[in-house]
């Protein structure tokens, strides 16, 4: 799950630095935000990776109801109705 961009990593791992700098008035060296990264990337990477599988789902299952509707709209009457 530490599967991220080489250039994302650094820019997330500047934004945790002046997180700290700006919120916390602490210097965090990159190594000690590498490592907060890295922790939240374990703890909370798989919370959010369920969310969004989650969340995919919702999408799939609302657009083949959709379909499921629009294909059934397709369907002709069946029988001898010639006069009405």
């Amino acid at each position: 799950m530490n599967k991220i961009k080489k250039e994302d990593r650094e820019q997330v791992i500047a934004s945790i630095q002046e997180y700290f700098e700006l919120e916390r008035g602490e210097q965090l060296g990159s190594i000690a935000a590498e490592q907060l990264l890295n922790f939240f990337i374990k703890e909370l990477g798989p919370i959010m990776y369920n969310q969004g599988i989650r969340d995919a789902k919702g999408l799939v299952e609302e657009k083949v109801m959709n379909l499921d509707e629009d294909i059934l709209a397709l369907e002709r009457r069946v029988g001898r109705n010639f006069y009405r």
